[in-house]
């Protein structure tokens, strides 16, 4: 009889430890085309597959139009207030931890914002994409963290026209081929305007 209380108070121990360690589930949010804006650059956030997200430890979410953006962020902000961070695969769209994804990077490849970063679930898809492409380098999160993130802003010159929305006074495209990568701009004195990432 006496067993029986010790057994019950190893049990709960082991729940509460467990449960510790589970620590937060976080979640992506889906993206909502009409409301959503990046974070950074103020442009709409399309549904594709260059959409990015971070939830927050308060659980705020927050997106991103292209993963240069997000990475520009956590340069601002810092990674402490970061409960998760995710990216889409470029072939499913499917959500995926951005720890656990590979991704594919060149200078050409087009993105929303012109970083040249794209996200896949797996290694073998990413090195695929890369051998159909003829060009780029095969990268993980860590590669990312030394990672340049240097604009095309040929490319950004070359999108003008065909470019994000500007609902909320974020930069334009040709604001972005003479602003410094470090100096997004963030005047919201201009009307909105419509309009969706590049075709």
């Amino acid at each position: 009889m006496k067993k029986i209380p010790q057994l019950l108070a190893i049990m709960f121990a082991l729940m509460v430890l467990l449960t510790a360690c589970g620590g937060n589930k976080y979640e992506p949010l889906a993206i909502n085309e009409q409301t959503d804006v990046c974070a950074i650059c103020k442009m709409a956030v399309k549904d594709d597959q260059f959409a990015t997200q971070i939830v927050t430890k308060d659980g705020q979410s927050l997106k991103f139009d292209d993963l240069g953006c997000l990475n520009k962020w956590k340069q601002e902000n810092g990674t402490d207030t970061i409960g998760a961070a995710f990216v889409r695969d470029h072939n499913s769209k499917q959500w995926i931890p951005y720890e656990k994804a590979y991704y594919a990077y060149d200078a050409t490849y087009k993105t929303p914002m012109a970083y040249g970063v794209v996200s896949f679930e797996k290694e073998a898809d990413t090195k695929a994409f890369i051998e159909t492409q003829g060009k780029g380098k095969l990268m993980t999160a860590d590669d990312l963290a030394h990672h340049s993130w240097e604009v095309n802003r040929k490319m950004m010159e070359g999108m003008k026209g065909h470019g994000h929305a500007k609902p909320d006074g974020g930069h334009t495209m040709s604001e972005e081929k003479t602003t410094s990568d470090n100096n997004h701009s963030t005047d919201t004195t201009k009307q909105p305007s419509s309009g969706g990432h590049g075709s």
